[in-house]
């Protein structure tokens, strides 16, 4: 009898070793946030944006699956910016004008008017029924609103350089953002320029989606080609207003490319969407762990690295981080002192 007993404890015994040498057991879906103005002492609940990481681990803590929103207060409603929802109409009796800038802004005349959640990568287009063809692309490094305006005897074999400010074909017409990387005071030292080519950084419209592939060579005709616009011997066709958003797709497109990142990694051994030993972002961290506060020597405001930055995304990247981080702090994984306070 002792030795039924015996061997039913070795037995036991081997059980829970075998259950302790398994480590811990992560699987569950886990939540984490980042907020605008943390740095600033605003709560949570107090916020007017957030972005929110949910992150599907299973038992060894790989990550099978991600949803990450970015969600925006609109009076007492919250709206997700990653929404493709666009409704367009165009005005084709009107002629874009120049936004004004400098000491005193204001907007110009714009053909078009857009009901959207949020410009970012925005692109819309339509052909009357006399062929004026009308074209709005929100240029990723000032945030304004490019359009043109063309009449049915345009030369479209013409190269895309051949729009330009100055000859009022490609024309800043509304600013949608204030963040804007490149703040013009004045269009004078862009009249050469439209929105393919107003910045080396321009070149995220064009590796990738609607508009690859496209140079300043690239003619009109097989620019509105890519837009799905008909041409009958030289001549734009009738095309209804339409929409879309270029390179990886506005803020949608971007988040589902962290998605694509992050599924199958393992949530042990990445930490953080962003490796914080390399000293330029190093040096932008304070002492209480926020991110981008202040110009320091060797530091930067943001944490991307143009269209193929961190994670395919672009992004700050900074912010997401932190909400994928304290998705990790939910699981046990890391600390909330361990969490870098994104800028936002």
């Amino acid at each position: 009898m002792k030795k039924g007993f015996l061997l039913i404890a070795v037995l036991l015994l081997g059980l829970i070793l075998v259950g302790c040498n398994q480590g811990p057991d992560y699987s569950g879906e886990y939540t984490g946030y980042s907020w605008k103005d943390e740095s600033k002492g605003v709560t949570f609940e107090e916020a007017t944006e957030y972005i929110e990481t949910k992150i599907t681990l299973d038992k060894k803590g790989v990550i099978t699956n991600v949803s990450m929103d970015f969600k925006v207060k609109q009076g007492s409603n919250w709206v997700s910016r990653l929404s493709q929802e666009v409704v367009v109409t165009i005005d084709y009796s009107k002629t874009p004008s120049i936004a004004t800038v400098g000491d005193q802004t204001s907007n110009g005349q714009s053909m078009f008017t857009i009901q959207t959640v949020d410009y970012m990568s925005l692109y819309a287009f339509g052909v009357s029924a006399d062929h004026t063809v009308a074209l709005a692309i929100v240029c990723p490094v000032t945030r304004y609103i490019f359009e043109t305006k063309l009449s049915a005897d345009f030369d479209y074999n013409q190269p895309i350089s051949s729009l330009n400010i100055e000859n009022g074909l490609s024309i800043p017409t509304i600013r949608t953002s204030s963040s804007g990387w490149l703040k013009p005071s004045s269009w004078s030292n862009y009249v050469t320029k439209n929105v393919f080519n107003m910045s080396t950084w321009s070149h995220v419209i064009k590796e990738g989606g609607v508009f690859d592939g496209v140079d300043q060579t690239t003619t009109v005709k097989q620019l509105l080609e890519k837009l799905g616009v008909p041409f009958v011997q030289g001549v734009p066709q009738e095309t209804v207003a339409s929409s879309g958003f270029f390179g990886l797709g506005g803020w949608k497109g971007n988040y589902d490319s962290i998605k694509d990142f992050l599924v199958g990694k393992s949530a042990l051994e990445l930490p953080s969407l962003i490796d914080w030993s390399i000293e330029k972002y190093a040096l932008g961290i304070n002492e209480e762990n926020f991110f981008g506060l202040s110009a320091v020597a060797g530091g930067t405001r943001t944490v991307q690295n143009s269209y193929d930055g961190i994670s395919g995304a672009t992004v700050r990247m900074s912010r997401e981080s932190t909400s994928y981080q304290r998705a990790l702090v939910a699981a046990g994984i890391i600390k909330e002192s361990d969490v870098i306070k994104g800028r936002f």
